[in-house]
């Protein structure tokens, strides 16, 4: 399944932050695994003391007409531009169909809060039909900014993941209360990688979530018989990083293969990537080599392949 919004970044990844805060029902398999990062499986022959041991978020046959439902905090705040509702492994036990709904709310709202008639909530998905043990995307045309989810299953069933894919939007009014240099490449402040020249390893969209296969897709090795290459990603940082906003001399350069931060204090290198090894301090303060691949904010240059 390849859709463009799956390009993006998903908003309400467990490991940006993301989590399911309350089900009304998840008897036979809990709310946590909706938004797992690995892809579901099937273990054949386990049972739980419920039932078929499901990895999803699944809830019990309803007597009466209605749906189930969840509440969803993002990781990161945002536009939504697509959902994927995932039933992998959901076979006879599947829902008919989905909504969802999606709202502003305080980082710290709990539960109670958001379920509340004063949360104004704002349907971003109608009900739509789903299938059985696939993939199922879905785009979104809301250009507001969320936080929380309501998501909803009619009747009943399972779901294996959802993800939701979209352009983060800080708060930047607190960017500025707490002051100091600002990595306008980082996904928490609206940094995306827009193109790379190698995904062999990991797809663009895991920036910000798995560090460790982020970095392994930076070397590959060749299979025409030259050297293994450097393979750095194009990063776009959000233009709204103004002097309103006090960072406007903060950019990020990528350095001999490291990230740095240059803002008015001078350039600090940032922590290596797990497994490279650490390049001593003076490499800094030495200009780029030729042969080197450096992104500014202005131009993007690499050497040809050989």
């Amino acid at each position: 399944m390849t859709t463009e919004f799956t390009n993006l970044v998903d908003l309400a990844s467990e490991r940006l932050g993301g989590a399911v805060l309350h089900a009304n029902d998840d008897f036979f398999a809990p709310k946590e695994n909706l938004l797992k990062a690995s892809a579901p499986v099937w273990r054949e022959g386990v049972y739980t003391e419920r039932g078929k041991w499901m990895d999803g978020w699944e809830s019990r046959r309803r007597r009466t007409p209605g749906f189930d439902w969840c509440l969803v905090r993002l990781g990161l705040a945002g536009r939504v531009r697509g959902v994927v509702v995932d039933t992998s492994y959901f076979t006879g036990n599947f829902p008919e169909s989905c909504s969802l709904e999606a709202c502003a709310a305080p980082p710290n709202a709990d539960a109670d809060a958001l379920a509340g008639g004063a949360t104004e909530w704002v349907e971003i998905l109608p009900q739509s039909r789903l299938g059985g043990d696939s993939q199922n995307p879905f785009a979104v045309t809301s250009d507001r900014r969320f936080t929380h989810l309501r998501f909803k299953i009619y009747p009943d069933g399972g779901v294996a993941r959802l993800r939701v894919y979209g352009e983060v939007v800080p708060d930047w009014e607190a960017v500025r209360r707490a002051g100091g240099l600002v990595d306008l490449a980082a996904v928490e402040n609206g940094g995306l990688v827009v193109a790379t020249s190698d995904e062999f390893y990991g797809h663009r969209a895991l920036q910000g979530q798995l560090p460790r296969e982020l970095f392994a897709r930076s070397l590959r090795p060749a299979r025409d018989g030259g050297r293994a290459r450097r393979v750095l990603p194009l990063l776009r940082g959000l233009a709204r990083a103004s002097a309103a906003h006090e960072v406007a001399g903060a950019h990020a350069t990528l350095l001999r293969g490291r990230v740095a931060r240059r803002g008015r204090g001078g350039v600090r290198a940032l922590p290596n990537p797990p497994g490279r090894r650490r390049q001593p301090p003076q490499a800094l303060r030495h200009p780029v080599r030729r042969r080197d691949r450096c992104l500014t904010s202005k131009t993007w240059a690499a050497p040809p392949r050989s």
